[in-house]
């Protein structure tokens, strides 16, 4: 007896312990016990999308049914515009990948980031520089390549190993996240910014920084 059907008709008048033999006795059917939580989730909700149209057979009948698959619809989704949205909101809050793919030393990214400084292309000249530091810091095995890295993730981890840095390296990571996704633009002031960084940073040793 399927749920919609339960709720239209009188019910059947078993036993509790025979009941629950019943809904055991099913569960335990080969094709529950090889089916993912999804899969059962989803033939339920089609499951339950049948029985409405079952149950709708006459006029009045199918006007509810519709009007209730619109509804299951419209939550569905509105949870998924919820889930999307929040999930923007989090990459918005800091997470930009530092690197775009390409392979390139510290010191091409630095000759990169000075052409388009040059050019008043501020916006890439910091996503250059940044990039640079990040690549200098790996290169003097400050801080570990890892593939998919971003910003934040980067100051976290220079920042432990050079703790007198750490805030001009997260003031720098939000620098690049905010041009990144276009929030903020890039300038003149902010660019110089992240080349004293990298300066400073160019001069540091870790054996310096770390306490005994």
């Amino acid at each position: 007896m399927t749920l919609v059907l339960w709720l239209l008709d009188p019910p059947v008048d078993i036993g509790r312990d025979e009941a629950q033999r019943e809904v055991s006795g099913e569960l335990l059917k080969p094709g529950y016990q090889q089916e993912s939580l999804i899969d059962r989730l989803w033939r339920g909700f089609t499951q339950l999308l049948g029985d409405l149209m079952d149950a709708g057979s006459g006029v009045t009948g199918g006007v509810v049914s519709l009007i209730v698959i619109v509804v299951i619809l419209a939550v569905l989704a509105a949870l998924l515009l919820w889930a999307l949205r929040r999930m923007s909101r989090g990459r918005r809050a800091g997470e930009a990948v530092v690197f775009d793919g390409r392979e390139r030393t510290a010191a091409e990214h630095r000759a990169e980031a000075g052409r388009l400084a040059a050019e008043g292309d501020w916006t890439r000249a910091i996503q250059e520089r940044l990039r640079a530091i990040a690549r200098d810091l790996e290169e003097r095995a400050i801080v570990s390549p890892l593939p998919g890295r971003t910003a934040l993730e980067l100051a976290e981890a220079a920042g432990r190993a050079l703790p007198s840095h750490a805030a001009g390296l997260l003031s720098a990571a939000r620098i690049f996240d905010d041009v990144t996704y276009g929030e903020a633009p890039g300038t003149r002031e902010a660019y110089m910014t992240l080349t004293g960084l990298d300066e400073r940073l160019q001069a540091a040793r870790v054996a310096l920084e770390t306490p005994a």
